[in-house]
């Protein structure tokens, strides 16, 4: 079966409404900046340079958190072209200097002070903190202090995720709401000029995020429902789900290798939704997900019966060698990484791609790898090489015992010109960040090392360094328009 031509021009259409990667940095820069521009073009009561600065701070920090809730990943048009992995990553670490910029506010308003008379500095901080006037401005600095420590702890938290999700959502409308009342209220520039409006459209904007978040998204869950059809026990406690459209909804216009968020039965809304990898390939109808049982949602994969509704919203990433064009074909797998790989692997057979194909899967002992008759059949349609390497031996293993370091990359990459292959990881934090600095070691560029994960322990690779200086970059660069606004209202 192949993608009917209304649903290709969907999804071409869909594609083409993704911003170009070079223009997210200078419009993230002008959105943290517009308050200041707006602000810069009007008089205003003269203040003390620090108390400009202070100014500049709480409204570019409010800014950008308002940025934030676009740069959660559900939005194709900012992370469309750029995929899920980098724009978490710049989510994150922007959450941050947020923070930091609101920590600072109220401070640099009493630096002077404190620098002339430290109890007087204390008084006025006080004051700040606990006079109903301020109220809105320190519950806003709470939600937040409490918000990103949080979801950096995530993992560590003993909180099931649609709890710790709910009350992100909470904390992050809190933040926001309060914010913005503070900045119209009570903020320096509050009242100058356009300031106003400013402040109530970002109100209105991010309000149109939560209605197409929690609202639309909802109604499409309910309206375009798709029905379990079966599911498959695999090695490893992963489950493979056929999930089907029901009678009137069309099927989904994806690319092989893109994920979608999944919820089921009575509780399809976005606040229980999952993200989950596509494994198979729009050749077949229908979808196929597979799924590790790892805890909270998960444990229920299994024992889910037949015809059980499924709420599908997607499909999301550019996971895909639509994407990345190349002569040769990487595909790397640890563990349940192995989904995409598959949906990557299966499409390649459907369309019987003539290109050199080469698999490495990796899985902590040989009784976790999935899908390997499957692996193995590819053998007859595909140019494809099969590299299993498991950590722990057994009898009668086959594989590699160890892990996929240089020398087996090495082996995996060998007669392939590295300029011209495009290596597509998915697996764990650790084993991403090894993999990916070694095939860099070996030569291949960094544009063409593409992956994604599923956790983020095992630190950073060279890649994640790179995106770590550059979204740094990002923050200086809005550090800078924060000196010029001093400099030039002072």
């Amino acid at each position: 079966m192949t993608v009917p031509d209304h649903e290709a021009d969907a999804a071409r259409r869909r594609r083409g409404l993704r911003l170009p990667p070079r223009a997210l940095g200078p419009l993230y820069v002008l959105a943290c900046a517009a308050p200041l521009v707006l602000a810069v073009t009007r008089s205003a009561a003269p203040a003390a340079t620090w108390e400009i600065a202070a100014a500049a701070l709480g409204m570019v920090g409010l800014a950008a958190m308002a940025v934030q809730a676009v740069t959660s990943g559900r939005f194709e048009l900012v992370s469309g072209r750029i995929g899920i992995d980098r724009v978490m990553s710049f989510h994150k670490i922007a959450a941050w200097w947020v923070l930091l910029a609101l920590l600072l506010h109220p401070l640099i308003y009493v630096l002077p002070t404190w620098l002339a008379d430290p109890g007087l500095a204390w008084e006025r901080l006080r004051a700040y903190l606990t006079l109903p006037h301020y109220r809105s401005g320190v519950i806003a600095l709470a939600a937040l202090a409490v918000l990103v420590p949080a979801s950096a702890l995530r993992e560590r938290l003993p909180l099931r995720y649609e709890l710790w999700r709910g009350a992100h959502v909470a904390l992050s409308v809190l933040a926001l709401g309060a914010g913005l009342h503070h900045a119209i209220t009570v903020g320096r520039f509050g009242m100058v000029g356009g300031m106003p409006l400013l402040w109530w459209g970002v109100g209105a904007a991010v309000v149109a995020v939560l209605a197409v978040l929690y609202g639309w998204r909802w109604a499409q869950l309910h309206r375009g429902a798709w029905r379990l059809a079966s599911v498959t026990r695999h090695p490893g406690r992963m489950w493979e789900l056929d999930i089907q459209p029901a009678p009137g909804t069309p099927e989904l216009a994806y690319t092989a290798g893109q994920f979608v968020w999944m919820t089921e039965g009575a509780r399809r809304f976005p606040l229980f939704d999952h993200p989950f990898s596509i494994a198979g390939s729009p050749a077949r109808p229908g979808l196929r997900l597979i799924v590790k049982q790892a805890g909270d949602f998960t444990d229920r994969i299994g024992s889910l019966p037949p015809g059980t509704p499924i709420g599908i919203d997607g499909p999301y990433g550019d996971f895909t060698l639509e994407a990345h064009p190349a002569d040769a074909v990487l595909l790397i797998a640890g563990g349940v990484g192995i989904a995409p790989i598959m949906g990557l692997l299966r499409d390649l057979v459907a369309r019987g791609d003539r290109r050199p194909v080469r698999l490495a899967y990796a899985a902590g002992d040989p009784a976790k790898f999935a899908c390997l008759p499957e692996i193995e059949a590819a053998r007859a349609t595909l140019d494809l090489e099969v590299l299993l390497v498991s950590e722990q031996d057994a009898a009668g293993w086959p594989g590699e015992v160890g892990r996929l370091d240089h020398g087996r990359l090495a082996q995996l990459a060998q007669g392939l010109e590295p300029a011209r292959v495009v290596a597509l990881i998915c697996g764990p934090g650790a084993m991403v960040t090894a993999v990916s600095d070694g095939l860099l070691a070996l030569g291949l560029p960094m544009e063409r090392v593409i992956y994604e994960r599923f956790d983020y322990a095992g630190g950073t690779s060279r890649i994640d360094r790179r995106r770590r200086r550059r979204v740094m970059g990002l923050g200086g660069a809005v550090a800078l328009v924060i000196a010029l606004f001093v400099a030039v209202m002072a």
